[in-house]
């Protein structure tokens, strides 16, 4: 059997090298949707990868943007990356293994995370021991259609692939600070779509709990400096999302009040 390799990007060039590179001798076929990337994203992936096929659409969500990706893979087995993430040598063998058996017990394998901050390896706060599907047969699996914290969908077990696939974070604080701000606001009109409300003593604690629940419950201390940083970042983005929302109502109320 074949295996399709899925990536969804935007302003990837430094990533996107160390992806292909590592699996560009296991797949058969290589999609790549792009959200009009302003970097170097395309002209590497087009000009130094001719088994690249690179697709652009606007995006409207990971959901939305995923699915699509996954259309526009031809094989029956789909191994769906981000652009940061890398498997290691016992992840590609166990990913071969199964795509190339004439039976499997599973259709849908997830892989445990080794997730790096920086130089750091993570192994606490919620960081460690962290297990996402990444490879499925196509017809059985697809992905919800939240712009952010989509998950895939399926009704089938889900066996644990060998080996881990090393997911390198983030590049910079600018770029972890970024990125926060980007997920803050598409979690906040999430939730502002589907009525969600909130309250001034829930934007005020809800942050704390979330540093205490990261740093302390879930041992984040344990990790030094790098699980404080993790926590504290945790905390913010938590209070960014509801503060967010709370401008989202507010907004809408007056509105209201003023076509009244």
């Amino acid at each position: 059997m074949a295996l399709s390799l899925a990536i969804i990007t935007y302003n990837e060039e430094e990533n996107i090298v160390r992806l292909l590179d590592s699996l560009i001798d296991i797949a058969d076929e290589i999609i790549i949707v792009d959200s009009f990337s302003t970097d170097r994203t395309k002209e590497i992936c087009t000009q130094k990868y001719p088994q690249v096929q690179f697709f652009e659409k606007k995006f409207n969500g990971y959901g939305e943007q995923k699915n699509h990706a996954l259309n526009l893979c031809s094989h029956e087995w789909v191994l769906f990356l981000d652009a940061d993430e890398v498997p290691d040598e016992n992840l590609k063998r166990s990913i071969q293994k199964i795509v190339s058996s004439a039976s499997t017990e599973f259709n849908v394998y997830k892989a445990q995370f080794n997730n790096h901050l920086g130089t750091h390896l993570i192994k606490h706060g919620g960081w460690g021991n962290v297990c996402r599907e990444r490879l499925f047969r196509k017809e059985y699996a697809a992905y919800s259609h939240d712009k952010v914290h989509e998950f895939l969908m399926t009704y089938e077990k889900v066996g644990l692939l060998e080996g881990k696939l090393n997911h390198y974070t983030y590049k910079s604080i600018h770029h972890h600070v970024s990125k926060i701000n980007k997920y803050s606001d598409m979690m906040a009109e999430k939730m502002f779509e589907r009525g969600k409300k909130i309250n001034r003593f829930k934007i005020i604690v809800s942050p704390m709990f979330e540093f205490i629940k990261v740093f302390i419950f879930k041992l984040g201390f344990l990790d030094g400096f790098p699980g404080y940083y993790i926590a504290k970042t945790m905390s913010y983005y938590t209070f960014l999302k509801y503060i967010k929302l709370r401008e989202k109502i507010r907004l809408q109320e007056l509105e209201k009040n003023t076509v009244k």
